[in-house]
């Protein structure tokens, strides 16, 4: 199955603490179906010091469940399911079901 989400792609949450928020996928984890998003579901770990970094307390972005974000339309910013169609040329893109709007291509 072709993916929905890839690196690069700007999202939005649609549920869960972070919900409403905006950012851009970093990483896909797609064994696990979760997705890294700039400045989304962060944690803060603490960290032992070691002889490379002083430790203390780090924050970082923690994976999402991708069933949690969809894509912003790229006429509006607004949330959007992906569709897909295949173009005369043979090449299968993805398009915005909301206005229709082709996202990569």
């Amino acid at each position: 199955m072709a993916a929905k989400l890839k690196k690069g792609d700007k999202v939005v949450v649609v549920a869960g603490k972070d919900k409403g928020k905006r950012g851009e996928i970093t990483r896909v984890l797609t064994k696990e179906d979760r997705a890294l998003v700039q400045g989304v579901n962060l944690v803060k770990r603490h960290n032992r010091p070691t002889q490379v970094s002083a430790g203390g307390i780090e924050t970082k972005e923690a994976p999402i469940q991708l069933s949690n974000l969809m894509i912003e339309d790229p006429k509006d910013g607004a949330p959007t399911r992906v569709g897909f169609k295949t173009l005369e040329d043979g090449r299968k893109v993805r398009f915005a079901k909301k206005s229709g709007e082709m996202i990569d291509g």
